[in-house]
């Protein structure tokens, strides 16, 4: 693991610039800087090369669909399209969540009305 950061907004898997060495292969310059597990004190950041970084896509796409499944974090309810958000009203650097479809569209159809009462278009 290359770097430890503080807070930040984006999300795990964000493509970062790439810096210094691969954390796996030390004698070979990183092509990638990927965000790693985040939460509100901050990322953990992993450079890799260009060998690192086709494993990491090939592990991401096969476990896709089991990252997807559990129980909701904010309706409690058993999911197959679960997905990281943060509560707008924790803010852009607050702790992210695994929310459902459903209530990952009641909080966006929440936000939308209130930006509307206030008169805030696209």
């Amino acid at each position: 693991m290359s770097a430890i950061t503080g807070p930040i907004s984006t999300m795990p898997g964000a493509h970062h610039s790439a810096s210094g060495m691969c954390d796996s292969h030390p004698d070979r310059p990183a092509t990638y800087r990927i965000q790693g597990e985040t939460d509100s004190f901050g990322c953990e950041m992993h450079d890799m090369c260009d060998e690192c970084y086709a494993e990491h896509c090939e592990g991401m796409a096969a476990t896709a669909a089991e990252r997807a499944t559990g129980t909701c974090e904010w309706c409690g309810k058993h999911a197959t399209d679960l997905r990281s958000m943060r509560d707008y009203e924790e803010g852009s650097y607050g702790r992210l969540y695994d929310v459902c479809l459903a209530c990952r569209k009641s909080a966006n159809d929440r936000a939308q009305e209130e930006l509307d009462r206030y008169g805030y278009h696209d």
